[in-house]
């Protein structure tokens, strides 16, 4: 059983499914769930088309609450699914309140929990995405870490880190593996794809021009005044600056802060520039291509840092700490948090200091995660 709740995690979930329908049709079964922690047409629903994800079997239709409520409802809904059709194993992904619900349902009744991106650490407790990580970890039986750095951060904590299958892997001895990153295997196996089908740069009329791509979601950022003004005021600044169009996919709760929340003088700086671009949320493929065409990616998302990554563009980071800690340290994106002075003066450095080669080593692995995911799951627990 396969628990999904936000569009990253159904990115992640095609991975998966893709290597099960090549490699492991006949030996796994994937029943996939939606919780709707996060849904609407564009932000879910077109995902499952444009990847080819089977449609979920179930849909909980939870939507958007406090932390508890949304994870009580989750509790509920999964585990009376997880009894009644009695899944062999529960996959999660990341750190959402979908994946600790996922995985404490799963747990407390004595299925195994497979963590697809184990390990990672931002080292900020107030981030409610790393109290789901730290506990997701550890109700595991299988922990599958895309990084070094992951492998590390789960010693520290006291998991075993050894290769001997000779000892089952259970609740109280999970198994703990190395595999590269399964969004490294999306990036691959779609970037051609949209490189041939997607028409964003069209539609966007930045086709063969320069542009920054920037994404901005995170509570942390969209609900606090101080700081969404001060991120749409460095992106004007940088804007006007530089003569550089910024094209901003708008996630619906950045709008709606924005149009609560944002000074009427810093909207009038943005109507009157003409180079902020708000356009529509868009799809994996289109905003595959939309990263593989910009000069610079300014993002407070965790799978837009590492895509920035894949796709050799430097990424300025709009939180105060990230579980991505690689990518800062081959100097290829650069924490500002929200302040607008770092954030100007980081993209200005990006923009006149251009990286090189030996910024983007080869650490999400080598494009096969999933399949060695599926692979493992199938020796561990068949």
């Amino acid at each position: 059983m396969t628990i999904i709740g936000a569009r990253p995690q159904i990115i992640k979930a095609a991975a998966i499914s893709r290597a099960i329908e090549t490699h492991y049709k006949g030996q796994v079964e994937e029943l996939i769930v939606h919780t709707g922690q996060h849904y609407d047409e564009n932000m879910s629903a077109v995902f499952f088309r444009e990847l080819g994800i089977p449609e979920p079997f179930a849909q909980l239709s939870i939507g958007s609450s406090s932390h508890g409520k949304q994870t009580g409802a989750m509790l509920d809904g999964l585990e009376q699914l997880m009894i009644e059709h009695k899944p062999d194993a529960v996959i999660v992904y990341g750190d959402t309140n979908s994946t600790l619900a996922g995985a404490l349902a799963a747990s407390k009744i004595h299925i195994p929990v497979v963590h697809v991106e184990a390990g990672l650490r931002s080292y900020n407790k107030a981030m409610p995405e790393e109290i789901n990580r730290i506990m997701t970890d550890h109700v595991s039986t299988l922990l599958y870490s895309p990084t070094r750095q992951g492998i590390d951060n789960l010693k520290t904590e006291g998991f075993s880190i050894n290769s001997n299958t000779d000892v089952p892997a259970t609740f109280d001895h999970p198994r703990v593996y190395h595999c590269g990153d399964i969004m490294y295997d999306n990036s691959l196996h779609f970037s051609e794809i949209a490189e041939r089908t997607s028409t964003i740069l069209k539609t966007c009329e930045c086709e063969g021009k320069p542009y920054i791509l920037c994404t901005v979601h995170r509570n942390t950022n969209t609900d606090d005044p101080v700081r969404l003004n001060a991120i749409f005021e460095g992106l004007t600044e940088i804007a006007l600056q530089r003569r550089l169009t910024v094209i901003v996919p708008l996630h619906p709760r950045t709008k709606k802060y924005l149009e609560q929340t944002a000074s009427a003088s810093l909207m009038q700086k943005i109507n009157e520039s003409g180079l902020i671009r708000f356009i529509e949320p868009v799809g994996f493929l289109d905003m595959i291509r939309l990263e593989q065409q910009a000069v610079l990616i300014v993002t407070d998302s965790g799978g837009v840092q590492k895509e920035a990554f894949f796709f050799r563009k430097p990424c300025v980071v709009l939180r105060d700490q990230t579980e991505w800690v690689e990518l800062i340290e081959t100097s290829a994106a650069v924490l500002t948090g929200a302040d607008k002075d770092k954030l100007v003066q980081s993209v200005n450095r990006f923009l006149d200091h251009p990286l090189s080669d030996a910024n983007y080593p080869a650490i999400f692995g080598k494009g096969n995660a999933a399949e060695f995911i599926c692979k493992t799951i199938v020796e561990a627990l068949a």
